[in-house]
């Protein structure tokens, strides 16, 4: 289960998720950090568990300037495989000629 603690600061949200995220919890997520504050931290100390559809929310928060904190490294490391794996040309192709 989620739970989504907002903190806020002048003009700056924090949010400190904590426990499972899932997919279809994106949305709560993207309307507790649309506050129009212009930064934005996601504190992911107490994160248990995610999936693919958080890891890929997570790259395009970060490519956004959201800030991530306490992010445990297995996402990381999930996070830094997804951004390669999306740079890499798909090698299905290589062969095909037109």
């Amino acid at each position: 289960m989620l739970r989504i603690e907002k903190d806020g600061g002048g003009c700056t949200t924090r949010l400190r998720l904590s426990g499972r995220i899932q997919s279809d919890q994106i949305a709560s997520i993207r309307s507790e950090m649309g506050d129009g504050c212009t930064s934005k931290i996601l504190d992911l100390s107490e994160v248990t568990l995610v999936d693919l559809g958080v890891v890929q929310f997570l790259i395009n928060c970060q490519d956004a300037g959201v800030q991530l904190v306490q992010c445990p490294a297995y996402v990381r490391e999930w996070m830094l495989r997804e951004r390669t794996e999306e740079a890499q040309p798909d090698s299905s192709d290589a062969g095909l000629t037109q």
